[in-house]
């Protein structure tokens, strides 16, 4: 049985057509359920397909010549949306014309994009960004917000928790994930007040949400595998993440500036290869690629603007998954079990005023 196809934004990120066309037919050519809805300029695209006859079978083209650079404004963007081929790819998922959207495009024009279109779902205030973050444990951890919102209070927090616990679900298999939020120390007394009321409520709600809540950790901490979610604002998640992807371009770098110093560094290189080979493998952002705006009606993914073929792929994979586990659906009965608007979430700044 088929999917439902994915709108791909063909023009978005740093290469555009042809990456996006190459990572979707790779990931046709993984997966042959797969069908999507090319957005963007039909002549480049139909070029591009020449060499993907697979994937040309399996999708229909839907034109559009107007892009949203990396340089224009969420709001600039809005008043474009109905004629870029981000836009359109995004009201494809409204209208029922695909069941997700792909896009390696402007972040801030997307996540404005998606939640004018698509809305938020009842009982969520704010969508947040998530992705998968390798570990040295058996799954990858989830972490959110990544920088939809840079400001968010303890309401927001619970609710990322309960959507990054449904796409836990999803990810790893876990029924219980085990959810914590970001601090600058384990210890209850540690961080703002924002974030101990949501620790409280969660404490307290952990058998309703079906999570393993045991308060906060570290940032150094967060990849070892024994955190399946990490909740935080937008602002510290964005800083946190290009944290963790600098120091693994650092780490490759080092590395490969070692074995080079030397003969017997290079020797030493041959030896250790398959090794440095898998340290390469676990440490390329492309194999972690596809970042989701969750809470709103719709699945819209984030293609990193760099991400090569191989990238885009596992963003459809990503996408394609999603969509086979219902995940909106999935925090749709988690919202449900729990009363929704009308359980004990913490309040917001403006209800406390």
């Amino acid at each position: 049985m088929s999917l439902p196809r994915i709108a791909i934004d063909a023009m978005g990120g740093d290469e555009g057509v042809r990456v996006m066309i190459e990572g979707a037919a790779l990931a046709r050519r993984r997966h042959d359920r797969f069908k999507f809805l090319l957005v963007g300029d039909e002549a480049r695209i139909k070029a591009a397909l020449e060499k993907h006859p697979n994937l040309r079978a399996s999708s229909e083209i839907l034109h559009t010549d107007d892009v949203i650079s990396g340089e224009d404004k969420p709001s600039q963007a809005l008043r474009r949306a109905k004629t870029t081929s981000m836009g359109r790819a995004i009201a494809a998922v409204k209208s029922g014309d695909a069941g997700a959207a792909v896009s390696a495009g402007n972040t801030g024009a997307l996540m404005a994009i998606a939640k004018l279109t698509l809305r938020t779902m009842p009982g969520i205030d704010r969508p947040a960004l998530a992705a998968l973050l390798p570990t040295l444990g058996d799954n990858d951890v989830i972490m959110l917000d990544l920088g939809a919102n840079t400001e968010c209070d303890s309401r927001n927090l619970v609710q990322f928790a309960i959507m990054g616990s449904a796409y836990a679900r999803v990810a790893t298999g876990r029924e219980e994930p085990r959810v914590r939020l970001l601090n600058i120390g384990t210890e209850e007394i540690k961080g703002t007040d924002l974030l101990r009321d949501a620790a409280a409520t969660l404490k307290e709600a952990a058998g309703d949400l079906s999570i393993s809540f045991d308060g906060f950790t570290e940032a150094d901490k967060m990849c070892r595998g024994d955190v399946d979610v990490v909740v935080t604002d937008g602002f510290s998640g964005n800083i946190a993440l290009k944290a963790v992807e600098g120091t693994a371009r650092f780490v490759a770098d080092l590395l490969r500036r070692s074995f080079a110093s030397s003969l017997r560094s290079k020797i030493g290189f041959l030896i250790s290869r398959p090794a440095t080979e898998l340290l390469k493998h676990h440490l390329d952002p492309n194999n972690h690629n596809g970042a989701v705006f969750l809470g709103l009606n719709g699945i819209v993914v984030k293609s990193h603007g760099g991400a090569n073929a191989a990238g885009v792929a596992n963003a459809v994979a990503v996408t394609a998954r999603l969509l086979e586990e219902n995940v909106t659906e999935r925090i749709t009965a988690d919202l449900a079990r729990v009363g929704g608007d009308n359980w004990r979430m913490p309040r917001t700044q403006e209800e406390r005023a």
